[in-house]
C-alpha cells in the first residue's frame, strides 16, 4: 500500500478531474431518494435516523418492519463502494443481538442468504446482494429492483421467525 502522502496526491489529482465529486454526490442523492421512497411507500416499515455516509467503505440506512422492532432486529440497505453493488444486510441494534440472532440462524441450518464467520468486525447477521451491476443510466428501474429484493429479504426473515417459536 502506497504511503497517506501518495494516497492524498492521487485524491487530490482526482477531485481535481471532478468525476469523483459528481458521482459520490449522485450517488448520495440517489441514496436520499431511495430513503424516501421507502418512507413514502412503505409506511408499515420506520426509516429511522440517516443516512451512514461511512468512510467510503459503505453507506447504508435502516429500516425496520414492525416485526423487527420487538426483536431488535433492522434491515439496512448498504452500498459497498469497492464493488459497487447494493445489498440488503439483516442487523441487530447491538452486538449481543447480533450474535443471539447469528447462532439462531447458524443452528437452524438455513442457509439462504450469506452468514458472517463471526461477528467480530461484522455488522450483519444476514447479507443478500440485491444489485451485481447496478445501473444507474435507470434509476427508477434500480430502485425497483432494490425494492423488490428488499421486500423478498424482509419476507423470507419474517417467515423464518415465525416458524421458529420462541423468537
Amino acid at each position: 500500500m502506497k504511503p497517506f502522502h501518495e494516497c492524498m496526491d492521487e485524491y487530490r489529482a482526482q477531485m481535481e478531474q471532478g468525476a469523483i465529486r459528481v458521482a459520490y454526490r449522485g450517488l448520495m442523492e440517489y441514496i436520499m431518494e431511495l430513503r424516501g421512497h421507502f418512507q413514502k411507500e412503505y409506511p408499515g416499515y420506520s426509516v429511522p435516523g440517516s443516512i451512514y455516509q461511512g468512510y467510503m467503505d459503505m453507506t447504508y440506512f435502516s429500516i425496520v418492519p414492525g416485526s423487527f422492532k420487538s426483536r431488535k432486529l433492522k434491515c439496512a440497505i448498504v452500498f459497498l463502494h469497492d464493488s459497487c453493488r447494493f445489498e440488503a444486510w439483516l442487523a441487530g441494534t447491538n452486538k449481543q443481538v447480533q450474535a443471539y440472532y447469528l447462532e439462531v440462524f447458524r443452528k437452524s441450518g438455513w442457509n439462504r442468504y450469506r452468514m458472517p464467520a463471526t461477528i467480530r468486525g461484522a455488522d450483519s447477521i444476514l447479507e443478500y446482494p440485491l444489485t451485481e451491476h447496478p445501473d444507474f443510466h435507470n434509476l427508477p428501474g434500480l430502485t425497483s429492483q432494490i425494492v423488490q429484493g428488499t421486500i423478498e429479504f424482509i419476507s423470507d426473515i419474517e417467515n423464518f421467525l415465525a416458524s421458529h417459536t420462541g423468537m
